[in-house]
C-alpha cells in the first residue's frame, strides 16, 4: 500500500487542523487505489458542511484543510476542491441549500468549437451544447455550468446531471497526471438548469478570486507533498552539499508560497479583497504559488534523479498530478494579466510597492 503523508500543512503556527481532519484525508488517500473519484467525492461531502466559507472569517482553516489533503493526495483535492467552491458559490448567490447527499462540480472553461447555450423555458433554462473540461462530470450529481444567455453573456446555471440529456464523453481524457480525474466534455441535450444570479454574475463576484486562490492552495499542498520526498531522502542517506542546497531551495520556495496564501486569506477575511482589489490579489497569490509549485518540482528533479519517477508509483503520480494540475495557471500570460491590472489599479502619481 503506498505510504501517504497526513502531518497537517500549516498556514499559521499558532493554530492546526483537527486531527479528524487528517484521519479523513488519510482514510480518502487509502480508498483512492481502488476508488479515487468515490472517495473524493465522499470526503467532500463529509466537510462541506463543517468547512467554513471563504471570507466568513476562517479562510486560512479552509486553505488549511485544501493543502493537506493535496499534500496527502493531489488526485484526492483536486476532486474534493470544486465540490467546496459550488458550496460557496451557491452560498454566495443567496440560492437554496443543495441537495443532501449531491456532489457538485464547477464547470466554467470555454474551448474552440464548442458551446453551450442556455434559452428560457417558463422559469427555468434549458441547456444545450458541448462543456469542455467537466472534472468527474460522468460520477458527480450535479454542476454549476456557464452558459451563453446571447451572443456577448454569460450565465451560470445548476444542472442536474443525473438527467438523460447529459452525456459524459470520457474517451476524450487522455492525461498521464491526474489520470483518474477525468476532465473531457460534457454534452447537453435538452438538460433543465436554474440560474444563479444574473447574467455576468458569476465572474463579477467577489469569490470569483477567493476561489482561484483556494486552487492554488492546492498546488501549494501538492508541492508539500513532493518535497517531503527530500526530506525523507536526507534521512535515508547522508545529505552532501548539493543536497542541503536543494533542501534550502525548497524550504524557500515554500515559504513564500505559505506566507502570500496566510496574507491572502487574512485580507479576504478582512474585508480588503473584494472587486478589483480582490482581482488583483488572486493573480499575484497565483503567480506566486505556481512559481513556488515549479521551483519545487526543479529542485525535487535534480535532486531526486530519475529513480523515483521511474521507480515509485506515489512520486511519479505526485509529480505527474502537480505538473499538469499547474498549468491551469496561464504561466506568461498570467504575469501579463498581473503588471497589466497593477498599472490599472496604481495611483497615477505613485507606485504599487
Amino acid at each position: 500500500m503506498p505510504h501517504h503523508e497526513t502531518r497537517p500543512v500549516v498556514l499559521r503556527p499558532d493554530e492546526r487542523l483537527v486531527p479528524a481532519t487528517l484521519a479523513l484525508a488519510a482514510e480518502a488517500a487509502r480508498e483512492a487505489a481502488t476508488d479515487l473519484p468515490g472517495a473524493a467525492i465522499e470526503l467532500a461531502g463529509k466537510w462541506g458542511d463543517r468547512l467554513p466559507l471563504p471570507g466568513h472569517g476562517s479562510t486560512p482553516l479552509l486553505w488549511e484543510w485544501l493543502a493537506s489533503v493535496a499534500a496527502a493526495d493531489l488526485s484526492v483535492a483536486r476532486a474534493a476542491e470544486p465540490h467546496l467552491d459550488a458550496l460557496a458559490i451557491l452560498a454566495e448567490s443567496g440560492a437554496a441549500p443543495p441537495p443532501a447527499g449531491s456532489s457538485w462540480g464547477v464547470y466554467a472553461a470555454e474551448g474552440p468549437g464548442v458551446r453551450v447555450a442556455a434559452t428560457p423555458d417558463h422559469d427555468s433554462w434549458v441547456l444545450e451544447g458541448t462543456k469542455p473540461w467537466c472534472s468527474l462530470g460522468g460520477v458527480v450529481s450535479h454542476a454549476l455550468v456557464t452558459a451563453w444567455v446571447d451572443d456577448t453573456r454569460r450565465g451560470l446555471f445548476a444542472v442536474d446531471l443525473r438527467h438523460p440529456g447529459v452525456q459524459a464523453l470520457d474517451n476524450a481524457w487522455h492525461a498521464r497526471g491526474l489520470r483518474d480525474i477525468g476532465s473531457g466534455p460534457l454534452r447537453l441535450a435538452g438538460v433543465p438548469a436554474t440560474a444563479v444570479g444574473d447574467p455576468g454574475w458569476y465572474l463579477r463576484r467577489d469569490g470569483f478570486a477567493w476561489g482561484g486562490m483556494g486552487v492554488a492552495a492546492v498546488w501549494y499542498g501538492g508541492a508539500v507533498g513532493v518535497a517531503r520526498r527530500l526530506v525523507r531522502q536526507a534521512r535515508e542517506r547522508t545529505p552532501d552539499q548539493v543536497a542541503h542546497l536543494h533542501l534550502g531551495v525548497v524550504d524557500s520556495a515554500l515559504t513564500v508560497a505559505r506566507l502570500t496564501l496566510l496574507d491572502a486569506a487574512q485580507r479576504i477575511d478582512g474585508g480588503e479583497a473584494a472587486g478589483d482589489a480582490g482581482a488583483l490579489l488572486a493573480l499575484r497569490v497565483r503567480n506566486v504559488v505556481a512559481d513556488s509549485v515549479e521551483r519545487v518540482l526543479g529542485a525535487a528533479d535534480h535532486a531526486l534523479g530519475p529513480g523515483p519517477l521511474a521507480l515509485e508509483p506515489e512520486h511519479a503520480a505526485r509529480v505527474a498530478d502537480l505538473r499538469l494540475y499547474v498549468r491551469q495557471h496561464h504561466a506568461e500570460r498570467d504575469s501579463v494579466a498581473l503588471g497589466q491590472q497593477l498599472l490599472a489599479t496604481c495611483p497615477p502619481d505613485g507606485a504599487p510597492w
